[in-house]
């Protein structure tokens, strides 16, 4: 399924934060601490950028029985973000899929990551963190499913790495702003998604997306902290 997570003009938004934070990293201001992040600079930055292509593309995993039918919305507006959901044929029903951009990438760097700790305990707990905190702030939104003010994740996932993980902070950033997202604000909420009136939800999509990969460059200007 092909449809992009928000409108068009802040796919344009995200790819200039994108390009600021690798121009100050070309520019050597961050270069020296990619280490603690386990990656080097260029590619993070692909792989950044390949979340903003896959946050167009989502896997269907499987239907759900809605309770009452979906309401066809043009334009949904949450957080200061617009959505145009996409139109099903099956008004009595709702795909739930994937985000490949929003969950899929981002899950697969931050396992590297969780695997390649020197500290995963530590990271962990910042993960919980997060999770903790993405689950009590999401709300399901009609049209959407479940959204999260989108500067909630970087914000949280940035204290949990300071607090628990000061000497890798920025590696802990992305694996509990990402990972913590996803599990406190999409899965641990799979449960209502049947109330959402929507034609499709999607982990990692619509809602979570931004939040996703806003930590991510989070992480990236987190890499000179510490020691």
């Amino acid at each position: 399924m092909f449809f992009p997570p928000f409108l068009i003009f802040f796919v344009f938004i995200f790819i200039s934060l994108l390009l600021l934070a690798f121009g100050l990293i070309q520019f050597g201001m961050f270069s020296w601490a990619f280490a603690k992040i386990g990656i080097p600079p260029e590619y993070l930055f692909v792989l950044l950028l390949l979340c903003i292509a896959g946050s167009m593309i989502n896997i269907p995993v499987r239907r759900i029985k809605l309770e009452g039918n979906f309401d066809d919305w043009s334009v949904v507006s949450f957080f200061g973000m617009r959505y145009r959901p996409p139109h099903s044929e099956h008004p009595d029903e709702m795909v739930l899929a994937v985000n490949v951009g929003g969950a899929l990438i981002p899950a697969a760097l931050s396992l590297y990551l969780l695997a390649n700790a020197s500290r995963p305990i530590s990271m962990l707990l910042a993960l919980a963190a997060v999770a903790f905190v993405a689950y009590i702030s999401a709300r399901p939104v009609p049209g959407v499913g479940i959204a999260l003010p989108w500067l909630i994740p970087p914000i949280a996932a940035a204290i949990a790495a300071m607090v628990f993980n000061y000497q890798f902070a920025a590696p802990t950033a992305y694996v509990a702003g990402t990972l913590g997202t996803l599990i406190g604000a999409d899965i641990l909420h799979l449960n209502k998604m049947k109330y959402m009136r929507a034609p499709v939800a999607s982990i990692g999509g619509a809602g979570t997306f931004d939040g996703i990969f806003l930590s991510g460059l989070i992480a990236v200007l987190l890499a000179p902290v510490g020691g």
